[in-house]
């Protein structure tokens, strides 16, 4: 289980010129590793994401998943790929508000074609690895903001994915609470092997990162401080 990109370069049209978003990026996690990618707003974070997510296709460079090579894939191809290889953390997580925390992990198992009734002894166990037996039944609105960052979580995990992106997870929480999520998605990274990449502003969590990398201008640059 690993992410490998090289040499990603993505553009926008700007005008009558491109606006380059991703410049020669370079970015490889292996398996049970996290790599944490910092940089202000408009620096490229997010269009690093979308990139690895195969959301979007870069103009030029390569992308490798869990050993499979994205190159010439066709868009149900990349679909099947995010679902049964990418786990994505987003920073709301946008629940579904009239499902409890097992049925928001069963409708994502039932996307991905799997049997809901099947799904729902994995998301019982998922959400008693992230801290949340007794809540299974629980709705949205009766769950604090931290709690359901952790269904965002669980939900992410559904499939066993080979890779993690997640995305501010910290951006809504406040100090405390933002630590104790990230400690859990460093547990979780560590337990199953999964290749993650935490993009943030929060540089204040930093500590169990394995590498900490600073996007300027669509570049990366190794080796940013967590202070």
């Amino acid at each position: 289980m690993s992410l490998h990109l090289t040499d990603i370069t993505l553009t926008y049209p700007d005008g009558d010129s491109r606006l380059t978003a991703l410049d020669s990026v370079d970015l490889h996690v292996d398996k049970g590793a996290m790599t944490a990618v910092v940089g202000p707003s408009g620096s490229g974070k997010s269009s690093l994401l979308a990139v690895a997510a195969t959301l979007i296709t870069p103009d030029r460079g390569h992308i490798v998943i869990d050993g499979t090579n994205t190159a010439g894939m066709t868009r149900r191809e990349l679909t099947t790929l995010r679902r049964n290889k990418i786990g994505m953390i987003f920073q709301q997580p946008n629940l579904l508000p009239s499902l409890t925390a097992v049925e928001q992990l069963q409708v994502t198992a039932h996307l991905a074609g799997q049997p809901i009734r099947n799904a729902e002894k994995r998301a019982l166990t998922l959400l008693d690895g992230v801290g949340l037996r007794g809540k299974a039944h629980s709705r949205p609105h009766q769950l604090s903001g931290g709690q359901r960052q952790r269904v965002n979580i669980a939900r992410a995990l559904m499939s066993n994915p080979a890779v993690l992106l997640v995305d501010e997870p910290t951006s809504a929480l406040d100090h405390e609470r933002g630590a104790v999520i990230l400690d859990l998605i460093t547990a979780l990274t560590r337990r199953n092997g999964t290749a993650t990449v935490v993009v943030t502003h929060d540089r204040a969590h930093l500590s169990g990162m394995d590498d900490i990398v600073e996007m300027v201008d669509g570049r990366l640059r190794v080796g940013a401080s967590s202070e």
